[in-house]
Order: C-alpha cells, then structure tokens, then sequence
C-alpha cells in the first residue's frame, strides 16, 4: 500500500538519497529511468532539495510504504500559467511497479485543487523511453526545447544535452 503525502523539511535527507539514486551512478542503472549513462555528478543535494521545499507556490509530494519509508517523490512549482512537474522519482529498486503513475497522478488532481489546469515539464531529448512514458500518460511535446544548463550543480553532460518541453491539460 503507497500513500502520497507532502514532503517535509526533516525528509530531506532520504529525499536525497532516494533521487540520486534513481537518477545517477550504478544504482540508478537497476532502473529504467536512470541518467547515469548521460550525466555524471549528483542529481541534487541537501541544500537544493531545502530551496525546492521553501519556494513558494511549491511543494514535493512523496510515496511512502506501509512502514512510512520514501519510495518515490514528485515536484511541483506553481508558475503564471500552470505547474511545472519535475523531479518524479521512484526508487530503482520499485520502478515499474505503479508508483510512478500514482505521482503522476496525484500531482495531476493537486495541480487541479489548485484550480489550474495544465502541467508542463522538461524532459532531456534522448531519454527516448521516458518520453514515451509521459506520451501514454497525456503529455505532448510543445515544440520548444531549452538547453542543458551548463551548471555542474545539476550534472556533468557526457554528451551534448537538451530538454524538450512537454505539457498536459488536466
């Protein structure tokens, strides 16, 4: 059983753990959504992940087990015109399993208690199967890309990267 709450401060730490595992290094490589073969570096870190709780308009759903452990997470950022989605994780260990989908959704129906009504992300251009996980689920992509920053905070590029923008209406 996966109940979905709202991250806090004191979950930071496992929040960490979980990203960066899911997203980075041979761990990540247990999953089907890891980046470890395109980027080098972490995913995050404490620090960042405390900005990203403190934002405003801002909160990080989780999914936490029967013993209360963090089992995925999703972000979510209120801007002018609809909710930015990222950093949807679920541990490599579980993926496949429906967590991702339960995020998914629960950040859907929280972007519509917040009485808007579309949800956009960026995704990096190649990540081929994710791409096509977020198409089965409703999402498009806009046509506009954005380069990868070129900040070592969110990853060192082992070949040249960018996003493609991706939007649903809920």
């Amino acid at each position: 059983m996966i109940t979905i709450d709202t991250a806090q401060k004191q979950d930071i730490p496992a929040l960490n753990k979980l990203i960066n595992s899911a997203y980075r290094g041979e761990a990540a490589k247990k999953g089907w959504t890891t980046e470890a073969d395109l980027l080098d570096g972490v995913r995050t870190d404490e620090d960042a992940l405390k900005v990203l709780l403190e934002t405003p308009g801002a909160v990080m759903l989780t999914a936490r087990n029967d013993g209360k452990d963090i089992t995925g997470c999703v972000y979510l950022e209120k801007q002018p015109d609809s909710f930015y989605l990222g950093m949807l994780t679920v541990s490599p260990l579980l993926q496949a399993a429906g967590i991702g989908k339960q995020l998914l959704y629960a950040a859907e129906d929280y972007v519509r208690q917040q009485g808007y009504h579309s949800i956009t992300m960026s995704v990096i251009s190649v990540r081929n199967e994710l791409i096509a996980w977020y198409q089965r689920h409703g999402y498009a992509a806009t046509g506009e890309t954005k380069p990868f920053p070129a900040n070592p905070a969110f990853g060192i590029p082992r070949q040249p990267l960018e996003f493609i923008i991706m939007k649903k209406s809920v």
